[in-house]
């Protein structure tokens, strides 16, 4: 069973990434980022998911439908009380990690217990957790895959990576950690961005050393490779949208704006993202940013536990393409859409398929969200007009919301509401 689950994730991973001729270099290029995004990719989704609540606004009577990634965002968006959430993901991985986080939900006995597993995810007592509280309550597919091994782990259960920092695993954990290892080899330590205690010092570090590194040549030669940011998740469709966000085709130059926005726009007592890019860590609980202020995703806050609790059975996770799940749904059932920034892979054709279907199951003023990695919204003279007439896109909010995005790796963030 968990072999035909591994097959058919596959497959729709392959049907969403592949573009190109096997033999074309474009073509080897997205063979290749295929095969790494197999495992886990993302241990922590790079999505502010209070932004999200904002723009989706959702209502206990609210269906929503969203792409699961680390699942964060899936657990955070139950502090909004919406009566259903679908969380599909063609990534195995995030589905047993999503699937993980609600089991944990629901059955550990206490907040200290979710904490330790998930805000800290570096105990040996995790693994006793799992095996007392949790695999006697997961499906099979994904007690398989936590159990499990790979050569990632070195020969190791993948359970175990929460008793050795799960975040400075998956791809993204491999890609920051390799980051830190490029600034210390130029006498930089990115960690001490955490110690800063104003803006001013957060302006400081960056402008006198962390700017400074995107003028190496090194960094300028790497980051000029597709094949460098696939530990970010970006297929090579996306990486040309996201080199395309400077004037001058320099990707060394797109990351220094996005890093600095990151480094510089928000307070480190209210940033998780900048914590886990420069700390590889989330704050520790009963220093200053302690577990009741943050900076924490809202389904780790120690508010929030109880009804995260009562609200897990809400949610399903499943490995799933986002149209292909949009066409077994009844007409005019849903509220909210997360599609993350899954658009940048897609051709025109799979857009209208994915709008299509978007606009079919839709309620009057349902709310579609989405990330760009360039500025603009995608969607006009790519999506049918027939289609797109439907829908209003919110620019000034899409625009404000943007700004308040505190991940700061997207060019743009995207609000459209149905017209009905």
């Amino acid at each position: 069973m968990a072999q035909n689950t591994l097959t058919a994730s596959k497959k729709r991973l392959k049907k969403a990434v592949h573009r190109s001729d096997a033999s074309s270099s474009e073509g080897m290029l997205e063979r290749l980022f295929t095969f790494v995004f197999k495992g886990l990719v993302y241990p922590q989704i790079w999505e502010d998911p209070d932004v999200d609540m904002k723009a989706l606004r959702l209502t206990p009577e609210s269906r929503m439908i969203t792409i699961a990634s680390g699942g964060c965002n899936v657990m955070s968006y139950l502090t909004a009380n919406p009566a259903e959430i679908m969380a599909v993901d063609l990534n195995r991985a995030h589905v047993a990690l999503g699937r993980l986080k609600l089991a944990a939900a629901k059955h550990f006995p206490n907040y200290e217990t979710f904490y330790r597993f998930f805000g800290e995810a570096d105990e040996k007592a995790n693994v006793a957790a799992y095996n007392r509280f949790l695999k006697d309550n997961l499906d099979p597919d994904t007690v398989a895959y936590w159990e499990g091994r790979d050569l990632a782990n070195w020969g190791r259960k993948r359970i175990t990576l929460f008793s050795r920092d799960l975040y400075h695993h998956g791809l993204l954990g491999y890609c920051i950690g390799f980051g830190h290892l490029i600034a210390r080899l130029y006498g930089i330590n990115p960690k001490h961005m955490v110690k800063t205690r104003s803006l001013e010092e957060q302006r400081s570090f960056f402008d006198t050393a962390l700017a400074p590194l995107f003028d190496k040549r090194l960094v300028r030669w790497a980051t000029s490779k597709k094949m460098s940011l696939y530990g970010l998740g970006i297929p090579p469709a996306q990486y040309d949208a996201l080199v395309s966000a400077n004037a001058d085709g320099d990707m060394s130059a797109v990351l220094r704006q996005r890093l600095e926005k990151l480094a510089c726009d928000f307070s480190m007592k209210d940033n998780y993202f900048a914590w886990q890019a420069f700390g590889r860590s989330y704050a520790p609980l009963g220093s200053e940013t302690s577990a009741e202020s943050g900076p924490l995703p809202p389904y780790l806050e120690w508010t929030n536990f109880e009804d995260i609790r009562e609200r897990a059975g809400r949610v399903r996770f499943l490995n799933r393409n986002f149209t292909e799940h949009l066409q077994t749904l009844p007409d005019d059932t849903l509220d909210a859409y997360v599609l993350l920034d899954a658009q940048d892979w897609m051709t025109d054709q799979q857009l209208n398929s994915l709008w299509a279907e978007v606009t079919r199951t839709a309620r009057p003023g349902a709310r579609v969200i989405f990330r760009t990695a360039a500025e603009p919204t995608l969607l006009p003279g790519r999506v049918a007009d027939q289609i797109l007439n439907r829908w209003t896109y919110e620019e000034e909010e899409s625009l404000e919301l943007g700004r308040q995005d505190r991940s700061s790796i997207y060019g743009g963030f995207h609000l459209y509401v149905f017209n009905g």
